[in-house]
């Protein structure tokens, strides 16, 4: 299962409508709050996501739906309080230990309450608004605009070319690790022109077919990647410096040693809960 997908909750959308029905969320005895430091998730003994009794609460309660009948909710970011920006190395250490299902949720969970925290003022007329629809949009009362959750698309990219694959590598990663290109989708751009446009930015290769392989909500704060494979037309690499520290074709025995994690590859892969570990075991195989 690719990272951060499989959520089990039900988001129950007439809850957000209904003010009724929140209220009854709230009032039920078994409602649970997700446990949060910051923004880093509270894990149990077991690795599993924390979880306490609504009464703990230290902002306003975000609905993020039912599992199993139970409500969940958590709590939106603190009033008056600076929302981090950067990733806790705390967070990403427990990444492999989570259930699949708990990652989904806590990214859910994550994006939502980074989202609120950054955008109490409205766009429009930059008066306070309001949280609204149970923690899924939020509510201007000065010029009655609404503000919604949005999720930003990026792409990330394999070219390949005959058994050959290109992967990048950037300075801040762990040394040895290469993965795949990567880029937001602009304005007037589809998913298709996105790949040609950053990989030839990135690394001076041309892509002429693409296609789909999958996708993942990636909370850090609130991205889609969108994940494919295109077509290189030529095989001279010439690095954008201020996007990569280095750029190289690699063999697909060679991406088999580094999946696998044997000591004798010629590189880190991504880790497993990133989808570019995905990405590159669905070359691997052919698919």
């Amino acid at each position: 299962m690719i990272g951060f997908t499989g959520n089990t909750l039900d988001r129950a959308d007439r809850v957000r409508h209904e003010p009724a029905l929140l209220e009854a969320a709230l009032a039920d005895p078994g409602a649970r709050l997700l446990l949060l430091d910051g923004l880093d998730p509270i894990l149990d003994e077991e690795g599993r996501l924390g979880w306490t009794d609504l009464a703990e609460a230290r902002g306003e309660l975000l609905f993020l739906g039912y599992e199993a009948g139970v409500p969940r909710f958590v709590s939106a970011w603190p009033e008056g309080e600076p929302v981090p920006t950067g990733r806790s190395p705390a967070m990403f250490a427990m990444l492999d230990r989570f259930a699949a299902p708990d990652a989904a949720n806590y990214a859910a969970a994550r994006s939502l309450v980074f989202w609120h925290g950054r955008h109490r003022f409205c766009a429009n007329c930059g008066a306070p608004t309001r949280v609204a629809h149970a923690g899924w949009s939020r509510h201007c009362p000065n010029c009655g605009a609404e503000h919604f959750p949005r999720v930003e698309p990026v792409v990330i990219m394999l070219a390949e070319r005959g058994d050959q694959v290109l992967l990048g590598r950037q300075p801040s990663w762990p040394q040895g690790r290469y993965s795949a290109l990567a880029g937001f989708l602009e304005i007037g751009e589809s998913i298709e022109e996105a790949v040609r446009r950053e990989t030839c930015e990135e690394s001076g290769i041309r892509i002429g077919a693409v296609r789909y392989v999958a996708s993942q909500p990636w909370p850090f704060p609130s991205s889609l990647m969108v994940a494919c494979i295109g077509e290189a037309l030529n095989d001279d690499i010439r690095i954008d410096a201020n996007e990569l520290e280095d750029a190289r074709w690699f063999t697909r025995e060679e991406v088999q040693q580094a999946l696998a994690r044997d000591p004798a590859a010629p590189f880190l892969g991504p880790p497993r809960y990133a989808i570019a570990h995905s990405l590159l075991t669905v070359w691997v195989e052919g698919a």
